[in-house]
């Protein structure tokens, strides 16, 4: 640096200090008369906690209060708590209305206030509002506004401080506003340097510079943050102290030129120079250290005549060495713990200073000023962590606090109810903990925070608690790049708020109805099933120790060997499946899973579904969990599959495909192979074996296939009759027939009831050797489920085939599925259907879907037509080649078949118009090759007329996909729902990637909705009406539904409970309210270019733009109504006029969903 320059700063740094030091000799010479004036009222410039703290203080001494408030704030507690309260600032924004000082000096004038208390923040360090109280001979609770102007002044303290003889940081003498000044300065000093705001704090318009080429853009930042938030971007530049603790210490003055401390407090956890948790007394500091700072801090006071409360910071660098920051005019937001651990309530000595008391008058002399134990403070915000502290508003839907000893409150909006605003600091509650050491008050605040239950919003305390947990904040080591330096800190741990989401999802239900949609209307029996006596210890053995001791090999051994038949129970999985257009809930499965497991050890197995039901359930007998299709993903992922699947339990893996195509079977053969379990090969079967007339699926077709299944290594052969086509003649004969060519195989017949011919099938089956039927409890027997366990069990006891199980205990079993049953009822197929039809043999309609079709007849307004649907179907059947119809082929038919229906169209009708329909998605993508080639090859000319230009797959589909990333995968479901992803969720995303989007969210929104019964699942409760919820082992809800309000005007009801006696209220939007606001538009069947919905249901997908020039039969957008996907297609060219949908829209049939204009 030049000398030149190096004289200038000298120079001015002399001028200051001699200004100062003029000034200070001034303020101590000039004579003061003084005398005691009462206060009689106060006013607090302000609002929230720091107003209420201040009130409290003005009520213990008999003071009247006076609050003010912004129109934003006419909801806030500080109101309340006031004796008086005026509005301030009206018509101008949230912050701008507590900075009008005309405002506030006229309430104060017009209200008999003797005194104003400026709280922190807002005009706390003003001294022009200092002065303007002043002028309008109103006292002003702080330092003389002259002593508020060189404190504010960073420079003017920093000369103070020189002359003090306090050390100061190397810095700019005077606040520079060019970016060659802060060259200057670098050149000279070096990095790293920090930009201060010069005429503010707060951590705004601070910039730490560590390089040359940061200077420019931080520099900029700095000015134009300090500007917007004080109105001047002046700045100064000092040298950045690398690792400091931020220590400050509490100084205490009166009118008399008496000054002491309260000692120091440690504010070094901060974040973007913004405190966090503040301590006292600072934990390991040099006694002697803490001399200099706190004889340093009260010459200074002493040195500019400072009365009333302020502080004076300071940085300590890792030598000990300490350097002045500044002086905060004010009290701090921190000042709770300085006096937790003094027993000096610091608001009371401001109020009787401002009075004219002395300090020794009010017993405050420095010898008498002791440190009892230590104090922390943390500040709980409503601001998100995960999200880089981001604030969140909303309406706190629940507040409970951490309380009891130790504990001290500081807070304002901290209540059920309150609704935390968008326009000011995000400053929740202060918590301040007490004891005898930093360890025991860090105990303290750790089980306080753990008490609180904050919900509607995000609050910090996850991330307070990981600080408070932290070995190096115990240890008392911190410094202020501890935040920055411990990363682990962001590791939170997820909120559970498990009531108010099941609160959330019962208010949903009472205001909109059941989430899952229901075919009919009918209501869920109100009588809860009993679960029959289950016997203490240990499960008897079965089957399943055979697999665990022997393996499968050996497993399949003892299968064969074994006298009598054997029965697979599909109750938990095949048989609700068929019956009820629903899958039974986890909740009513895992009621009754450890009766089943005491009382029918001679069951082959139980058949399950997979992922989280399978966690929770405690069978013993081996249980085919999965029917795993094989049809959409590459080898690894079914390798993978299969290996989670295992690890959770599956033990008997039944390999199918809804075509027979054997590329398929033998991958899901072989990863099921890989993973250990049981490999059972099913055949799907169509036709009828004993007609001769029918070839396509004759006896010699099966047997071939099962050649190469068991060529393949499958440890059981299995029969999959999903339609129930198996007449006794026809069953008897393919059975004898594998039998006789597998000797050693055991052979597994599964069928459904739906003609009735379901049990004499079985018996028939079992009598030409098969080992394994599949079979359903009684009361979820029948129709189109499996035929009854009960009536096999009778038919077969006392003969060759006895299956070794007791009736009575299926009759118990039966008892709870019937009661069961009844709480399904809105999805039980005899709420539309009132029996089996033997027509299946005709139209070949599997049990499972003939009930979901039945169901979707009905909600698409085709109940009427069900036989045409029926008929349809057959048509659907043979216009797709005469398909074996499983899971999805049969989706695939059934499609085609309610979509022929819709638009009254014959089968010779689909075939001549194929090049011009808009056919059902999974119609489209069958044609293509998504799920293998159907025996015989795919229909043509059809499937031509329909793909057009469309790509074909050719091969085995998922063969060309590359592998999958688990590793990539799971790290993207961690980002995006945090840590607590399992491997079976992982698996669950690879396979059904929107399924288990939906799923997460719904789970995010409603909780653990599995511990609800299933009648409040489904129905809610009633108004009055009481239950219990169960969380876990030891926690139970009690729960009373209250009330239900009116329709607000945005469309939303509040909801109100009492839970575990404490009265609870949610928000809830009312989905048909909001609807009935909307009307949708109609689509004119008379104008070409409007082009309608082809039925009801949501748009999933909206494929072109407005303005966009569209072809003749150009997909223009994707609908789905009951698990039915289909493609909107251009009837025209010509160009997109207007979109009248989005994606998510539900519709009517008819709405209108764009118009095309040629």
């Amino acid at each position: 640096m030049p000398k030149s320059t190096c004289r200038k700063r000298s120079a001015l740094g002399l001028l200051a200090i001699r200004r100062v030091w003029s000034m200070s000799r001034s303020a101590h010479t000039t004579p003061q008369t003084l005398e005691y004036k009462p206060i009689k009222k106060v006013m607090v410039a302000n609002r929230g906690e720091i107003a209420i703290r201040v009130f409290r203080a003005c009520t213990e001494l008999g003071i009247r209060t006076v609050a003010v408030y912004s129109e934003q704030d006419t909801g806030q507690m500080h109101r309340q708590k006031a004796d008086e309260a005026y509005l301030i600032g009206k018509g101008l924004p949230p912050v701008a209305a507590y900075l009008h000082i005309p405002d506030i000096i006229k309430v104060a004038k017009e209200n008999g206030v003797d005194a104003i208390h400026p709280g922190y923040g807002f005009l706390s360090e003003r001294a022009d509002f200092a002065q303007a109280c002043m002028d309008a001979g109103v006292r002003f609770i702080g330092p003389t506004p002259d002593v508020v102007r060189k404190m504010g002044d960073k420079v003017e303290a920093r000369a103070i401080a020189f002359s003090a003889g306090v050390p100061v940081v190397p810095g700019t003498d005077g606040p520079i506003s060019s970016l060659q000044q802060a060259q200057e300065f670098s050149n000279s000093y070096g990095f790293p340097i920090i930009f201060k705001a010069a005429y503010g704090g707060g951590g705004r318009g601070m910039r730490v510079v560590r390089e040359y080429e940061e200077l420019e853009e931080n520099f900029q930042r700095a000015y134009s943050e300090a500007l917007t938030a004080f109105g001047n971007g002046a700045l100064f530049v000092e040298k950045f102290i690398e690792k400091p603790r931020h220590i400050e210490v509490q100084i205490l003055g009166d009118k008399y030129g008496n000054v002491i401390h309260l000692y120091e407090r440690d504010c070094s956890i901060q974040r973007r120079h913004q405190k966090v948790v503040e301590i006292a007394p600072a934990a390991h500091l040099d006694p002697h250290l803490r001399d200099r700072l706190t004889a340093d801090s009260v010459n200074l006071a002493r040195q500019v005549g400072y009365e009333n409360a302020g502080t004076v910071e300071f940085l300590v660098d890792k030598h000990g060495k300490h350097y002045f920051i500044e002086v905060n005019s004010r009290l701090q937001v921190e000042h709770t713990v300085t006096e937790e651990i003094t027993d000096v309530d610091l608001v009371h000595a401001q109020l009787r200073v401002c009075e004219g008391r002395s300090l020794p008058e009010l017993g405050l002399k420095q010898d008498k000023i002791r440190i009892n134990g230590y104090a922390i403070q943390c500040r709980v915000t409503t601001e998100d962590p995960a999200r880089g502290f981001q604030p969140d508003t909303g309406r706190l839907e629940v507040f409970r606090s951490g309380e009891g000893m130790g504990i001290r409150l500081d807070s304002a909006s901290a209540f059920q109810g309150a609704v935390i605003s968008p326009h000011y600091d995000s400053l929740l509650v202060k918590v301040i903990a007490s004891g005898k050491d930093l360890p025991a008050a860090s105990a303290k605040m750790s089980r306080a925070l753990a008490e609180f239950r904050v919900r509607g919003v995000k609050t910090n305390i996850p991330f307070l608690q990981n600080v408070l947990s932290n070995n190096q904040f115990l240890n008392g080591t911190v410094d202020t790049q501890f935040i920055d330096e411990n990363p682990d800190l962001f590791n939170l741990k997820p909120v559970q708020n498990r009531a108010q989401k099941l609160l959330h999802y019962l208010g949903h239900v009472m205001v909109n109805g059941p989430t899952t949609p229901i075919p009919v209307k009918a209501k869920p029996s109100p009588i809860d099933p009993v679960i029959p006596p289950v016997p203490l210890g240990e499960p008897p053995v079965g089957f399943r120790d055979v697999l665990l001791r022997e393996g499968p090999d050996g497993f399949a051994k003892a299968v064969r060997a074994h006298q009598g038949l054997l029965l697979m129970d599909t109750t938990f999985r095949d048989a609700h499946q068929s019956l009820l257009a629903t899958r039974v809930r986890t909740h009513d499965l895992k009621r009754i899973a450890p009766f089943v497991a005491h009382s029918f050890s001679n069951l082959f197995s139980v058949e399950n579904w997979g992922g989280v039901i399978l966690a929770k359930l405690t069978i013993t007998t081996p249980k085919k969990l999965f029917d795993i299709s094989l049809l959409i993903a590459s080898f690894p992922v079914f390798v993978r599959f299969c290996e989670v699947a295992k690890e959770n339990g599956m033990d008997i893996f039944r390999v199918f495909d809804s075509l027979n195509y054997l590329p398929n079977m033998l991958l899901g053969m072989e990863a099921a192979g890989a993973a250990g379990g049981v490999v059972e090969a099913a055949i799907s079967y169509t036709g009828d074996v004993s007609d001769p007339t029918r070839q396509k699926y004759s006896l010699d077709y099966y047997l071939k296939l099962a050649d190469e299944l068991v060529k393949a290594g499958t440890h059981i052969l299995c029969i999959k009759d999903m339609a129930g086509l198996l007449k006794p003649d026809s069953g008897h004969l393919l059975v004898s027939a594998l039998r006789d060519r597998f000797p050693d195989v055991p052979i597994h017949v599964h069928t459904h009831d739906t003609a009735g011919a379901g049990v004499a099938a079985m018996l028939a089956c079992a009598e030409a050797g098969a080992d394994i039927v599949d079979v359903a409890v009684d009361s979820m027997a029948g129709m189109t489920s499996q035929p009854s366990m009960g009536a096999i069990v009778a038919c077969t006891k006392g003969t060759k085939l006895n299956t070794g199980i007791s009736l009575e205990k299926v009759f118990d079993y039966s008892e709870y599925w019937e009661v069961t049953r009844g709480l399904y009822a809105p999805f039980d197929c005899t709420a539309t259907m009132k029996s089996g039809n033997a027509d299946v043999y005709e139209n070949e309609i599997p049990g499972g879907q003939y009930t979901n079709l039945h169901f979707q007849a009905h909600s698409m307004g085709l109940g009427n037509k069900f036989k045409e649907v029926k008929k349809a179907y057959a048509e659907a059947n043979k216009l797709l080649g005469d398909l074996i119809k499983v899971t999805p082929s049969s989706k695939i038919v059934g499609d085609l078949a309610q979509f022929m229906v819709q638009n009254s169209l014959t089968r010779a009708e689909v075939e001549e118009r194929a090049d011009e329909l808009s056919f059902p998605l999974s119609v489209v993508e069958f044609l293509q090759g998504h799920i293998g080639i159907p025996h015989g090859g795919f229909p043509e000319p059809f499937r031509s007329k329909v793909l057009k230009s469309l790509p074909r797959v050719e091969g085995r589909p998922g063969a060309s996909l590359p592998p999958l990333d688990f590793q990539a995968l799971e790290k993207q479901l961690r980002d995006a729902h945090g840590d607590e992803i399992t491997p079976e969720d992982v698996m669950s995303a690879a396979m059904y990637p929107k399924v288990f989007q939906e799923f997460k969210e719904f789970t995010r929104t409603f909780g653990p909705v599995d511990c609800l019964d299933t009648r409040l699942f489904l129905d809610g409760p009633k108004i009055a009406e009481e239950f219990e919820v169960e969380l876990e082992r030891g926690k139970t809800l009690h729960i009373k539904a209250l009330a239900l309000g009116d329709l607000n005007k945005a469309g939303q009801r509040e909801v109100f409970f009492e839970l575990n006696g404490q009265l609870r209220s949610v928000l809830v939007k009312d989905t048909m309210a909001m609807k009935e606001m909307h009307f949708h538009p109609k689509a004119l069947k008379d104008v070409r270019g409007q082009i309608g919905a082809p039925m009801p249901g949501k748009v999933v997908e909206v494929k072109v733009k407005q303005g966009q020039q569209v072809e003749k039969g150009q997909p223009l957008c994707v609908l789905s109504a009951m698990k039915m996907e289909t493609v909107v297609n251009s009837p025209l060219s010509g160009t997109v006029a207007k979109i009248y949908v989005t994606a998510d829209s539900t519709l009517e049939g008819d709405d209108l969903i764009l118009e095309i204009t040629e």
